[in-house]
């Protein structure tokens, strides 16, 4: 089953499109996704082709995890957000260790954002223990750590604000971009549930935010109030 996989999506390999994805998603030596494989297919294909296979094993998508091709992992990580929204109510707690277990796959941020709030934050919605979020958010990983920030779109989704800007304190002084987008891309979110909640944080730690964590937060504010914040 997953030679055929493996060979279908190879079937759709775009070599012009894997060069600007390659660039896209920064795999040049020292960036975030240095030596990260792709073969150009576009989204809309890889969700076709995890589509067709959703019913696989196991064992068959860790595999697909485990592979260095970009599209690989990503089809791997789409057939596991069917199959959790499938069978969550049985198999959820598996789904989402078998999840956690896999991160270091799960290494780029289409891959995180495809899936932690799907799979992760979903499980948590119900949970009163939610310390595995704040472990992974002051985890060494970059990836663990937007995986905990990203997460936390299910709570907002709900009206549950409260991890989100605490793990948005942690994240104040981060030194990744990555991070700064995701934490000010959720904070924005906060900010369409509950503006002065929004607010609240933006005057409580505006010294320490990155600029771009700022900005991403502030985005759908009217302009006037924008340059006010940004002018401070």
């Amino acid at each position: 089953m997953n030679r055929n996989i493996i060979k279908e999506i190879y079937s759709y390999q775009d070599p012009d499109r894997a060069a600007h994805l390659s660039k896209f998603f920064k795999t040049g030596k020292g960036q975030y996704g240095e030596g990260d494989v792709f073969w150009g297919l576009t989204v809309p294909i890889s969700r076709k082709i995890a589509l067709r296979y959703r019913g696989i094993s196991f064992s068959e998508i860790n595999l697909l995890l485990k592979n260095k091709v970009h599209e690989i992992r990503l089809i791997g990580i789409i057939i596991l957000v069917h199959r959790y929204k499938k069978n969550a109510v049985k198999e959820g707690g598996r789904i989402v260790k078998f999840y956690l277990k896999n991160t270091k796959y799960i290494n780029n941020w289409d891959l995180v954002d495809f899936s932690a709030p799907q799979i992760f934050g979903d499980y948590l919605l119900n949970s009163k223990d939610r310390r595995i979020l704040f472990k992974l958010a002051r985890s060494k990983n970059l990836w663990e750590q937007r995986i905990a920030m990203v997460a936390t779109a299910a709570f907002i989704k709900k009206g549950d604000l409260e991890c989100t800007i605490k793990i948005a304190k942690i994240f104040l002084n981060h030194q990744h971009d990555l991070i700064h987008k995701a934490t000010g891309w959720m904070l924005r979110e906060v900010g369409k549930k509950n503006v002065k909640a929004l607010r609240q944080f933006l005057d409580e730690n505006l010294p320490q935010m990155p600029r771009t964590m700022l900005r991403y937060a502030i985005e759908r504010f009217p302009e006037n109030i924008r340059l006010k914040y940004l002018s401070r």
